[in-house]
């Protein structure tokens, strides 16, 4: 699995050809204290977030998003993160009537220990009645 530090490298040297410049050391540290109001950074820093050996703090990174003109997320994770986030809340939208939203708030409105023993009796129903392709806990549409 590739590290975090080389995924946000990609996306910065990705970032910077999107935006017109060449992705090399000496033009990203000097477009960069440019516009950073901080302690600027060193040709060997900006090397290393190029090259994948670290990640700018978040105000740094905040600086770079400005001046790429890409979100400040999409940079430091990009957009596939966001995708399965929206995938998964897509699933729920769908996946749940007014009539399991009911259930969802009475449950929630249970003291800790009664909504442990409602949990636990839905895993087993889950476990016992899994489907070969449906893992326990996929969202399955009910056919009414």
């Amino acid at each position: 699995m590739e590290k975090a530090s080389n995924k946000f490298a990609k996306r910065l040297r990705d970032a910077m050809k999107a935006a017109g410049y060449e992705a090399k050391p000496s033009v990203l540290e000097r477009e960069f204290n440019l516009r950073y109001m901080g302690q600027p950074m060193t040709l060997h820093g900006v090397r290393r977030w190029l090259l994948g050996e670290s990640l700018p703090r978040q105000d740094k990174l905040e600086a770079l998003a400005e001046w790429l003109r890409i979100p400040p997320q999409e940079l430091r994770y990009g957009v596939e993160i966001e995708k399965r986030v929206k995938q998964q809340r897509a699933r729920w939208d769908e996946g749940i009537g007014y009539q399991e939203r009911e259930v969802l708030e009475a449950y929630l409105g249970l003291p800790a220990p009664q909504r442990k023993i409602v949990r636990e009796v839905i895993q087993t129903f889950a476990k016992a009645f899994s489907v070969e392709g449906n893992p326990p806990g996929k969202l399955v549409k009910s056919k009414r």
